[in-house]
């Protein structure tokens, strides 16, 4: 590695960050910053992270980067570590929500979706882990969703990316984990960001799918919808925790809706257990 670390650079951390021109990433970024720590702050358009480089000056690297480019990704990498010496905390936040049913998504839609929410993953993952092992230390944070333990109509392609992401992480958890590399995937539930907005990707609708649109609508008025900058505090006291969890939810939203799920998959297996140890030929 390159770049020389002084005393006061080992009193805070150095964070990577993708997806940070708006939305959790933006908030993560603040978080960071606000205290003291020094961050890599990328966008596809650095334009969007001026007002972070004014407000914080040699504390933030902008960085173009389009987390689809591997070799865009390896590159800021290599920038990060030639400015500050290290990396930290990996936070990997770019993504975007893909609307649609199954039969409405487009096989190229749902292709894209993947390039974002899971390929880009794996190279900013694969970029850093090099650095954090000679480091011996590291924390990488995946930013799935409650969407990666849970499944709801509308969003097959999504939930296709973060459930892959989580296999992912799962195992690379374990595979680091002799290095010395912490790795967190946080699972937010709904929170006041543009994931449904602009940034999102709609299918063309089917009218046979209008009535439970519909319905997902009305039942998604009343939920409790969460402070992105909130969030951005919790994600400190994660990365200073000396054990962090391999996930931790986000949100109140998610507290009340995955136990459920656990617990109605649990009931299911139950009922079905001599089917399963019927199909073990025993």
């Amino acid at each position: 590695m390159t770049g020389e670390v002084d005393e006061e650079d080992t009193m805070s951390k150095v964070w990577f960050i993708t997806g940070t021109s708006r939305g959790f990433g933006r908030e993560f970024a603040r978080a960071a910053l606000g205290r003291g720590d020094r961050v890599v702050a990328t966008a596809r358009d650095t334009g969007s992270l001026d007002d972070l480089a004014d407000e914080f000056g040699d504390a933030v690297l902008p960085l173009a980067l389009d987390v689809t480019d591997r070799a865009a990704a390896s590159a800021a990498v290599d920038a990060a570590v030639e400015r500050f010496g290290r990396l930290d905390v990996v936070v990997n936040n770019a993504g975007y929500g893909l609307f649609g049913a199954v039969e409405e998504i487009t096989p190229e839609q749902l292709r894209d979706q993947l390039e974002v929410n899971l390929f880009g993953v794996l190279h900013v993952t694969q970029a850093v882990l090099p650095v954090l092992r000679e480091q011996g230390s590291g924390h990488i944070v995946q930013i799935s969703t409650i969407g990666g333990v849970a499944a709801f109509p509308n969003l097959g392609g999504y939930h296709a990316s973060k459930w892959a992401l989580e296999g992912l992480t799962e195992s690379l958890a374990q595979e680091v984990a002799g290095f010395g590399i912490k790795v967190t995937l946080v699972e937010p539930g709904g929170f006041a960001t543009d994931w449904a907005g602009s940034s999102a990707t709609h299918a063309t609708p089917l009218p046979a799918y209008d009535p439970l649109r519909d319905a997902m609508a009305a039942r998604q008025g009343g939920a409790s919808i969460g402070d992105p900058a909130a969030a951005g505090l919790a994600l400190l006291r994660v990365v200073d925790a000396d054990e962090p969890p391999l996930r931790v939810l986000f949100g109140t939203q998610p507290t009340e809706i995955v136990p459920a799920v656990y617990r109605a998959r649990l009931e299911t297996w139950e009922q079905w257990k001599n089917v399963s140890i019927a199909a073990n030929g025993d």
